[in-house]
């Protein structure tokens, strides 16, 4: 269960077998959560990082009146907040958005692995830097491009991620996301979005089929996103020494 994690890891430099042995430890202790169930509260103070090993996640804030803001999906070998190891109380929540299978790493080994184990403490360093170069762009789309462009580079972001975790084919993955979480992620009304939804598939950019959402044509998708996925930093290497 513990593979997403490493499949995800391995791409910035290989692991061995006693840091997978240190993954596969640390990662043992695991709950399911059923959709739309709170994962972490927010404002709680957790004594475990959240791992997502099968399903979708969010990351999530309300504002003061109640409305909520999501601020992150993620999908298998995400660790949904990793940062709860040193910022506590944390200032967001993590919830389920379909079932989800996730390990709950102990503070207490994260502590572990940072004094014994370098290497590894730096491949799990780079992916919560990568983190916030998502939150930059996320932030970038929501304040300069339209409704139309943001749902674009969404796509062909998700489709990138997925790819490395095996769980995207070139041209199409599972999309389990409904119109409302996509407007509580990208700050328009779900009618603006269904009518977004609609401009891309009557351009032929993208289909639905059930939960699957195909990309039809990948490099105007790219086009009308203005994508470049170097943000995502998806082969940087790490080195050992």
């Amino acid at each position: 269960m513990f593979y997403p994690l490493v499949r995800r890891l391995e791409q910035h430099g290989p692991l061995s077998e006693e840091e997978k042995q240190v993954l596969q430890r640390i990662t043992s202790r695991t709950v399911l959560y059923q959709p739309r169930e709170d994962i972490v509260r927010e404002g709680s103070t957790p004594s475990y990082s959240s791992l997502i090993l099968s399903g979708f996640g969010i990351r999530y804030n309300h504002s003061p009146d109640g409305r909520r803001q999501i601020t992150a999906f993620h999908v298998p070998g995400d660790f949904a907040d990793l940062h709860s190891f040193l910022l506590n109380p944390i200032d967001d929540g993590v919830a389920a958005l379909t079932a989800c299978t996730v390990a709950q790493v102990p503070h207490s080994d994260l502590k572990e692995i940072t004094k014994n184990y370098p290497y590894l403490t730096r491949l799990l360093w780079l992916i919560t830097l990568i983190d916030g170069a998502v939150h930059r762009v996320w932030m970038t789309t929501l304040g300069r491009m339209d409704a139309r462009e943001r749902l674009a580079h969404f796509f062909c972001e998700l489709r990138d991620r997925l790819q490395p975790v095996g769980l995207s084919n070139d041209d199409s993955y599972e999309l389990p996301i409904t119109q409302q979480e996509l407007g509580d992620a990208f700050g328009t009304s779900t009618v603006h979005i269904n009518r977004v939804l609609q401009d891309l598939r009557s351009d032929g950019l993208i289909t639905s089929r059930g939960k699957t959402l195909i990309i039809n044509d990948l490099r105007r998708l790219q086009e009308q996103a203005q994508y470049a996925p170097g943000y995502l930093h998806l082969y940087q290497r790490i080195e050992r020494d």
